[in-house]
């Protein structure tokens, strides 16, 4: 049912917080003599301005009764009164509540028009120059321009946050460009949605095959492909998907294309008869790294050296025997400049890999492990004993570069370490190994250890698949399984699931046990209960902090929308004490497990005397502080403790349940999994293989056995458009892009 909006008018008594990025505000409205608290993202109001507020009424148990508005319509102070407060507030440079009292007192309800069109006037009044006067008068037009920008947008439901950001970016000018070609503001800086876009330009009488909005419509398709996971498209198909998008025949379609390849916004790939269409970043991060890996292939030199003595003598000193294999790996990760190490769960990657690291550190040679994400990196310096970063603070992110992330560490800033050993491999998309080949020092060694059969990473490419699909990187996959890991269900039937043969499901006396249930709505009640009752009672597993719940999909009785909702409902529910803010449909409440679902380099944290910023996508953190009055949250993730503004919000999710892509590099004690009705395009092989090899100690699936099967049989790999493979063979064969 659609909400009744109410509407309200008044005068601005006291502005009691605002925020002047996201444009979130909290005041006073004096209303008819009746004093009203309002919050809402309304950008940047004063005192003494007044309003037409429009939307709904809400009742808090620690601030009371509130007025949450969503739109507002201003109309210039008209009082002397109202003048002289709004004057006063300071929202104008230059002006204070002493000149604001002798120019109301001299020009009374004429001050403003006075101000914008004849400032020369307030010469006049003691202590103002002519300077200062026409200073004065530009502030105020400035202010006023803003205003203009940000009611502009409103009727297009664009928020003041946006507004503010476009006025940063065209100032004066900000309304003319928009009229002129509303798709600027569909820019990754400005992320306004194009139908958006699309409403403006309509109101503005342009035309459906106008140039701008094909280019436009073009960037959407390929940015939404790279949230996909695509670098590139073909072009063939990035025609059709425009051509249906705007409804358009191919001829304008092609003229916007050729006019994006032209202004530089995408670049166009020949392979044999087939071309390509990228975005501008990821074409450009695909040639590096093919040009940067062919360089390191063609001017490494393997050391040929039997180190059959080195490893005998880790073997001793550590207790361990190699086998064939890991030997091999062994040599392969000293001997060569460029080195994929890769393997299943239990086939002794970790043991090869501290093997590695000892005889590195026998040869003084400098290290720097790495990982993609903050779990993962913990995981990695908790297996080897060795100090790991993730990618993200091993190359240093330049906070001060804006909203693109660029890194400090990069060609004219090298790392100095001769070794960069990464693992999980198959999360690092192709933006972020294009950072970190930039980084890497022309002497150095890279090293890249993973699992092939795991998902591609979250952002776009399919790096560590396609580097060794090109076959020119030197390799060794280790197969067997040792003895421990072998008694292991999960680890046995994860190998089961790769070799497309059925997990053994029957088995009870193990760590991998399937609960049969037809019915998809009785799956909710049967996860709650494992998790708020059953595991912590039998293993004494703490409900958010040991046990995750994995599910391939969003949607559903068993996607995480919905079992999110009853998981807090019933491992957090609503109390006295508690704090709650609402962005959406998604009440956060403290003391809730959420997770960041976008990357943002900007978020600050600190962690006891230790500051920094950057939170990243995949990190899990809890709720500890909600200021309902201001909206402001704050999350601590593994002791850092990082502020989140109401707009920031967006980029939260709650993480009772996630999906098992976002699970990637991740380890849990215990692993609760869905798996009923799973969609055709997410019912694959590899999908089930990653969320198996994410229980460390347990996993449970729930559902139908003959859906895991189809999940097995099903070895359709996560198709993605990229061309890093062919690149990289042009280039071995001295051919240019």
């Amino acid at each position: 049912m659609e909400e009744i909006l109410e509407k309200i008018n008044g005068s601005v008594d006291a502005v009691i917080f605002k925020n002047l990025d996201s444009g979130y505000i909290v005041f006073d409205l004096d209303s008819g003599g009746v004093m009203i608290t309002v919050v809402g993202e309304l950008g940047d109001i004063s005192e003494g301005e007044r309003l037409e507020l429009y939307g709904s009424y809400t009742t808090s148990s620690k601030y009371g009764r509130q007025f949450r508005a969503v739109s507002c319509t201003r109309t210039p102070p008209s009082t002397p009164a109202e003048i002289r407060k709004y004057l006063g507030s300071g929202i104008i440079k230059g002006v204070g509540p002493s000149l604001a009292k002798k120019i109301v007192d001299n020009y009374g309800d004429e001050a403003l028009d006075i101000i914008e069109n004849d400032p020369l006037r307030l010469a006049e009044l003691k202590g103002v120059t002519g300077d200062r006067a026409l200073f004065i008068s530009s502030e105020y037009r400035k202010l006023s321009g803003m205003k203009n920008v940000v009611e502009y947008l409103q009727k297009f439901n664009i928020t003041p946050a946006v507004a503010a950001a476009v006025w940063k970016k065209y100032e004066s000018a900000s309304i003319a460009f928009i009229r002129e070609n509303p798709y600027i503001l569909c820019d990754e800086e400005l992320g306004v949605d194009f139908e958006q876009a699309d409403a403006i330009a309509n109101s503005e009488g342009i035309g459906a095959d106008n140039v701008n909005r094909v280019i436009a419509a073009v960037l959407y398709i390929l940015r939404e492909n790279a949230n996909a996971g695509h670098t590139c498209l073909p072009m063939k198909k990035a025609a059709e998907a425009a051509m249906s998008f705007l409804s358009l025949g191919s001829e304008a379609v092609h003229r916007g294309i050729d006019e994006s390849v032209k202004s530089g916004q995408t670049e166009i790939l020949r392979l044999g008869e087939r071309d390509y269409l990228y975005l501008k970043e990821y074409y450009r991060a695909e040639c590096y790294i093919a040009q940067r890996l062919s360089e390191m292939l063609k001017t490494s030199v393997p050391i040929i050296k039997d180190l059959s003595e080195e490893i005998a003598g880790v073997e001793f000193t550590e207790n361990i025997k190699y086998e064939t294999l890991q030997k091999a790996a062994i040599n392969g990760c000293i001997a060569n400049k460029l080195f994929i190490l890769t393997g299943g769960p239990g086939t002794g990657k970790t043991t090869t890999l501290n093997g590695v690291i000892r005889l590195l550190k026998q040869q003084k040679r400098s290290i720097s492990l790495a990982a993609p994400t903050g779990r993962a990196a913990k995981r990695m310096s908790e297996l080897t004993g060795e100090n790991a970063r993730t990618i993200h603070r091993l190359l240093e992110v330049d906070f001060e570069s804006g909203d693109k992330l660029k890194f400090k560490k990069n060609e004219k800033n090298n790392l100095k370490a001769d070794v960069v050993i990464v693992d999980e491999m198959s999360m690092v998309d192709v933006l972020l190994f294009e950072a970190l080949l930039r980084a890497l020092k022309p002497s150095a060694s890279l090293i890249m250890v993973g699992d092939s059969n795991q998902l591609p990473s979250v952002g776009a490419g399919n790096v560590l698949r396609d580097l060794l699909a090109s076959g020119e990187i030197p390799s060794v996959e280790l197969t067997e399984i040792f003895r421990q890991a072998a008694e292991s269900l999960i680890v046995t039937n994860a190998h089961r699931i790769v070799k497309g043969e059925n997990p053994d499901l029957d088995d009870r006396k193990n760590d991998f046990f399937f609960m049969p249930c037809q019915d998809e709505e009785n799956i909710p009640k049967l996860i709650i209960e494992l998790t708020k009752t059953r595991l912590p009672k039998t293993y004494g597993y703490s409900p958010l902090e040991d046990i995750q719940v994995l599910t391939p999909t969003r949607l559903g009785r068993a996607g995480t929308k919905e079992l999110n909702r009853e998981l807090q409902l019933a491992l957090n529910p609503p109390s006295k004490g508690k704090d709650e803010v609402k962005v959406y449909e998604t009440v956060f409440r403290t003391g809730d497990k959420v997770m960041q679902i976008k990357n943002d380099y900007d978020i600050e944290w600190n962690k006891g005397s230790e500051y920094g910023r950057g939170i990243f996508n995949g990190d899990i953190g809890y709720i500890d502080e909600i200021d309902k009055y201001s909206g402001n949250v704050v999350v601590n993730y593994d002791g850092r403790r990082a502020s989140y503004t109401p707009d920031m919000l967006r980029k939260l999710d709650l993480a009772y349940a996630v999906t098992i892509h976002k699970s990637q590099g991740s380890e849990y004690n215990a692993v609760i999994m869905p798996l009923s009705s799973v969609s055709k395009n997410l019912e694959y092989r590899n999908l089930l293989y990653t969320g198996v090899t994410r229980a460390k100690n347990i996993i449970i699936i729930i559902g139908k056995k003959q859906q895991v099967y189809s999940m097995v049989q099903n070895d359709r790999r996560t198709l993605r458009y990229s061309c890093i493979k062919a690149m990289l063979l042009r280039s071995m064969n001295g051919e240019s892009d």
